[in-house]
């Protein structure tokens, strides 16, 4: 019933909404006297809030309609390539010749639509040919089209590959990290022509036993009945998916937020604080960030509980134990990861990551024992959390000009334009995450970071007790 009184509470709301949304209209209307005083923009705020706080907000467009290459404007073409009742492949369709490395996007299901990528996509258009799976809101999905679990999408992901013939790099944003790696394992142990060239998992949790966080602590104390029966529920009979059994998407957010409340009431409150003040840049930011990371989705339940059991509870993976049951021959194949032999392998990792912490992701080197150390490299960015690694600033300057180099490494590829080459030697700066280090030196380096971090504290609380002592 849960999920029922939530729909009820947002249509209840609804009138004092409208009512809101039309008095900031009118106080924000510059052709209003009062949208120049302070008290006419601190009534807007307050409207505002309340609008913004009761509303429910659907997918965003990606609204990449362009790209620079080599300094000339490029217009982009989104085109799906592949439907399914629960994803589509989409394609980013690049008005130009070139021929650069082909990149499948592999997005998170785990509560927010694929458009939460945007700035991972915008980052890769100029030197990629980009693709992205993007997933349906399970709600919008009708029972006639049957359930969906981690084996479906394990299938799914093995038809958009084959698509490529090959002729494909993958990343994996968090979630998909594991089934990514099953699906080339898959490939490997087939010996199939449509093994990728490489791939990428960006914080996935390949191990969660490795630095467990607060997600992965709560799926292991709470037992798997409490995810099926607790925090599964029939969608309301007005939707499409209409008694389609879900996760809804307002709980997962409620979870996301509630892990770093006091970060997100401080944003609001500097929100509130530009609105009174006029500050409609940093007013204009604030609103597109929230109106991306408020928008969720429904996961199908069959989905998210075998993912809780397999990936962070029973841990199959790296035990070696995970097995694929085709959903057309319902057949089990072993998943082996130590069959993968030509697939490149890239792993990132953020030092502030509290969902798929430091060495969560860094495991798959471990499985993947196949494969030659020349094709096994990872980068640890540091001062970033688990968002940074994909999107924002350092995502753009640091590690994406490292994924960028990655690619064009498996691969013959046009030449990058020599005013990017120029900006590529920029950001490639001598620093330890920006040099081809294997894993194996990078364990070294940060073991060796470590060391000299507690022989700072060291020093430092010598000289702190010496201080205390003389005074």
């Amino acid at each position: 019933m849960l999920y029922q009184a939530y729909e009820f509470i947002h249509a209840a709301l609804t009138p004092a909404r409208l009512g809101a949304e039309a008095m900031r209209t009118s106080l924000q209307h510059p052709m209003n006297p009062m949208s120049f005083t302070p008290m006419g923009r601190m009534m807007a705020a307050n409207a505002e809030m309340f609008e913004r706080m009761t509303k429910k907000f659907g997918m965003p467009a990606f609204g990449l309609d362009e790209t620079t290459i080599d300094g000339r404007k490029v217009k982009i073409t989104e085109e799906r390539i592949i439907t399914k009742p629960f994803c589509h492949l989409l394609h980013f369709k690049r008005h130009t010749k070139r021929k650069d490395p082909k990149v499948l996007l592999v997005a998170p299901m785990s509560g927010h639509y694929a458009t939460l990528l945007r700035g991972t996509v915008e980052a890769l258009l100029p030197h990629h040919d980009v693709y992205i799976t993007e997933w349906i809101d399970a709600r919008q999905v009708p029972l006639v089209d049957g359930r969906f679990n981690l084996d479906d999408y394990v299938n799914y992901l093995l038809e958009f590959i084959r698509h490529f013939d090959g002729d494909v790099n993958i990343i994996a944003v968090c979630q998909p990290a594991v089934p990514v790696m099953a699906v080339v394992s898959l490939l490997a142990t087939w010996n199939d022509k449509a093994q990728p060239k490489s791939m990428v998992l960006m914080g996935g949790p390949i191990d969660t036993r490795i630095s467990p966080t607060v997600v992965n602590d709560l799926a292991k104390e709470k037992p798997l009945s409490w995810f099926e029966n607790s925090i599964c529920m029939d969608v309301p009979a007005y939707y499409p998916g209409a008694y389609r059994k879900v996760y809804p998407g307002f709980l997962q957010l409620s979870g996301f937020m509630s892990m770093n409340m006091d970060t997100h009431i401080e944003k609001h409150l500097n929100f509130y604080q530009h609105l009174v003040e006029g500050d409609g840049s940093s007013a204009a930011y604030h609103r597109t960030f929230y109106n991306e990371y408020l928008a969720v989705m429904d996961l199908p339940s069959e989905f998210f509980v075998q993912t809780i059991d397999i990936a962070f509870k029973k841990h199959l993976l790296p035990k070696g134990q995970m097995k694929w049951k085709c959903p057309v021959e319902c057949e089990l194949h072993d998943i082996r990861p130590q069959d993968i032999k030509k697939t490149a392998l890239l792993t990132v990792e953020g030092e502030l990551d509290d969902i798929s912490a430091d060495g969560q992701t860094t495991a798959a080197h471990t499985l993947c024992t196949g494969l030659a150390a020349n094709k096994q490299f990872h980068h640890y960015q540091e001062n970033v959390g688990h968002y940074g690694i994909f999107n924002g600033r350092r995502w753009r300057e640091l590690i994406m000009p490292r994924l960028r180099t990655f690619f064009r490494d498996q691969g013959k590829y046009d030449a990058i334009p020599p005013k990017d080459i120029i900006g590529e030697k920029k950001l490639r700066a001598p620093q330890w995450n920006e040099t081809t280090m294997n894993v194996t030196e990078v364990q070294k380096w940060k073991k060796q970071k470590a060391a000299d971090k507690a022989k700072k504290a060291k020093l430092a609380k010598q000289a702190f007790d010496k201080t205390k002592n003389n005074s």
